[in-house]
Formats: structure tokens, C-alpha cells, sequence
């Protein structure tokens, strides 16, 4: 059943693209990017499904052996967000299916219409009804939210969003000991250091990093730190990347970059560059919302000379700017990348095989890239 509703999100891709551009904004092309990352989770755990593999354990007591079996936990109560609609809801959806669970799967107001989609889908490929069910919220998300985690049957919750949410949701949770797993905010680091063997590669990097979904990702760099030996290239040659993006609408040709979700977002976006000039940082692209576009338009925006008394520091833009940070050692950026008290994702790019391991394993956080901007992946915990 997995399989078939893998091949007919293939099939439909065209479909699913648009209404991802609807309802999320991001242009068409990286739409239908999110279309094919979505449905691999389903062509993956259908292969995973036979797999469900339990371990014999030699005993302590001779002639006992200890088994372990894998069975399914029950029904999984998934939250998911706005920034992938289609993606999210399939990365939690193909792992339970595929341990055997049936799920109540609650979708962001913001984007209800991808998952009526997929929901639609997965009658089509034979999935009985009852297994897949997916429940809309608008005013009254807070509600179903703590329905879901409260439920005597449900057995497992999981939630990608923010960290004050999860908190709530981990304390309702909590009253019937469910099973949980959280994917919560982040504010990534992104480290340059001055023995890099491509610059180039760094700037791509960076700028794939930062600005996909126009930063509206819990993995997208949120601090850019730079070695001051290339601090002035990099920034030379990172402002003319972004410089050459096209903001609009997302179905426009040659758009390159949508909108921010809603207006809150923008709000916050531009309270971000403004306390970052109101403390030294200098703009160097964009900086402002493009109001011509509409109101949940911001300019792609890259801001120098940062330091760590600003806000994007600290909290997590969420938004279409890269704030550069110029450093001078790697304990100094170690020590400010680790300041965050969020450390979901970080990435630093290096030529030195010692260097490499050792800040890999010195950065707090679940998932390191190195010589990488992306790192999700399927196959990947």
C-alpha cells in the first residue's frame, strides 16, 4: 500500500506542486522538489516494513536466550507544520504505517489542502479507511492539540514545530506517559573556516542552506560564522549570489523565492534586521520588506559584521536572512555556536581532516553537515 502511494504521488506531482504553491508560496520548482523528498519517505519505509528486525541476546543464566520483538505501539497521534506540507506529513505517516499503526494526522491551518490531497491519495492506493486520518484545525488548533496528546488512545505523539509548543505539548503528553518525539526550533550555525579548499562551494553551501524555503526551515543556518582570513571573499561573493535571486510569486518564471508564510513572520523578520543595525551590523542586500509584492514579501537579505549581542544571535529568524559573523579561532566559534540553547542542526565547512572531526563532535547538536549545506535524507535517523 506504501508503494502505491509512492507511485501515485508520482503520478500526481504536477497536482501536488501547485497546491504547495498555493497554499505555502514557495516557488513551483522547489514545490515539485518537496513533491519527490515527500514521496521517498513512503518508497522508503515500504521497503523498510519487511525489515522490522528484533535481536537475540545471549544470557546471563546458560541455556536462556533473551528475544526482543518489534510490535506496533498503537495509534500515533502526528503534528505537523506549514513549511513542508507535503514532506512532513509523509515522514511521519510512512514509518508508523510501515510498523503497522494507524495515525490521526493534524495539519497546520495554514496548509490543510496538500494533506486532503494526500489523504485522497492514499484511499486511491487501497488504504483502508480508518488508517490514515487527517484532522484540520484553524482557531481551535490548541484544542485538537491537546486531544491529541491527551487521548487514552493514542499512543505515541509526534511533533515537528516550535520549542514553546513542544514544551506544552510534552506536559500534556505526560499525562498518560505516551511515547513522543519532537523535532523542535533551531538556530543552526553555519562555521567557515579559513583552511576551506572551495570557497565557492562554501558560498553555495551557505546560501542553500540559508535560504531555501526563504529560511523557512528548522535546519537552515541561522548564523553564519566566517574565519576573518576569508571573512571579506566570502562576503564579496555571497552578496552577489543572493543578489542574483528573483523574489515573487511562485508560479512567475524565473522566481526564485516566495513569500514568508504570514504577516507575523514578516514582522519578525524586519525586527531582526532592525536591531541588528541598530547595533552595528551593515546591510549589504535587501533589508526591508518589497511591499510592492505584498505584505508577507521580505527581501532576501544579507547583513555584515554581526556580533553576538543581536537578536538573530539568539532567536531564530525563520526568515530570509543571513546574518555573517567574522571570527578569529575555532574555540571562540565553537564556543559561540554552542551558545544557542537550541541544537538541532550545524554545519561548518573545512579542508583539515583533524579540524573536521574534532568540531563535529564538538558542536551541540543532533545533526552535523560538513562540506555540506543540505543534510536531510531520507535514510537519515
Amino acid at each position: 500500500m506504501l508503494r502505491r502511494w509512492y507511485q501515485l504521488m508520482i503520478d500526481n506531482a504536477d497536482d501536488l506542486a501547485t497546491l504547495i504553491t498555493w497554499e505555502n508560496g514557495k516557488p513551483l520548482a522547489d514545490a515539485k522538489g518537496e513533491v519527490n523528498y515527500a514521496a521517498s519517505f513512503f518508497e522508503w519505509f515500504s521497503e523498510e516494513a519487511p525489515r522490522i528486525y528484533g535481536d537475540t541476546i545471549p544470557s546471563s543464566v546458560a541455556g536462556n536466550r533473551v528475544m526482543t520483538l518489534k510490535q506496533p505501539v498503537g495509534v500515533c497521534g502526528l503534528i505537523t507544520p506549514w513549511n513542508f506540507p507535503a514532506a512532513m506529513i509523509t515522514r511521519k505517516i510512512g514509518p508508523a504505517l510501515a510498523a503497522g499503526c494507524t495515525v490521526v494526522a493534524k495539519t497546520p491551518c495554514e496548509t490543510p489542502f496538500t494533506a486532503n490531497a494526500l489523504a485522497e491519495l492514499a484511499h486511491r492506493a487501497g488504504i483502508p479507511k480508518g488508517v490514515v486520518n487527517i484532522v484540520t484545525a484553524s482557531k481551535n488548533t490548541p484544542e485538537v492539540g491537546e486531544a491529541i496528546t491527551t487521548s487514552s488512545d493514542v499512543r505515541k505523539v509526534s511533533f515537528t514545530g516550535s520549542t514553546n509548543v513542544g514544551k506544552l505539548l510534552m506536559r500534556q503528553a505526560a499525562s498518560t506517559v505516551k511515547k513522543v518525539s519532537w523535532e523542535l526550533g533551531g538556530n543552526a550555525p553555519f562555521i567557515v573556516f579559513d583552511d576551506v579548499e572551495d570557497l565557492d562551494a562554501a558560498v553555495a553551501g551557505a546560501v542553500a542552506s540559508k535560504f531555501r524555503s526563504s529560511g523557512q526551515t528548522c535546519v537552515c543556518a541561522n548564523r553564519i560564522y566566517v574565519q576573518r582570513g576569508v571573512y571579506d571573499e566570502f562576503v564579496k561573493r555571497f552578496t552577489e549570489k543572493v543578489k542574483n535571486f528573483k523574489l515573487g510569486a511562485g508560479f512567475e518564471e524565473g522566481v526564485t523565492h516566495g513569500p514568508v508564510i504570514h504577516t507575523r513572520a514578516a514582522d519578525k523578520v524586519e525586527e531582526h534586521v532592525r536591531d541588528a543595525v541598530s547595533k552595528g551590523a551593515r546591510v549589504l542586500a535587501g533589508g526591508q520588506k518589497a511591499a510592492h509584492l505584498g505584505p508577507n514579501f521580505f527581501d532576501l537579505t544579507v547583513l555584515g559584521e554581526m556580533n553576538k549581542d543581536m537578536l538573530v544571535a539568539s532567536e531564530e529568524t525563520f526568515g530570509p536572512v543571513a546574518g555573517l559573523f567574522p571570527f578569529e579561532t575555532e574555540k571562540e566559534v565553537v564556543d559561540l555556536a554552542n551558545r544557542a540553547e537550541v541544537g538541532l542542526a550545524g554545519y561548518f565547512f573545512s579542508g583539515n581532516v583533524k579540524r573536521i572531526f574534532r568540531v563535529a563532535e564538538s558542536l551541540e547538536v543532533g545533526m552535523v553537515g560538513v562540506n555540506t549545506g543540505l543534510i536531510s535524507d531520507v535514510a537519515s535517523p
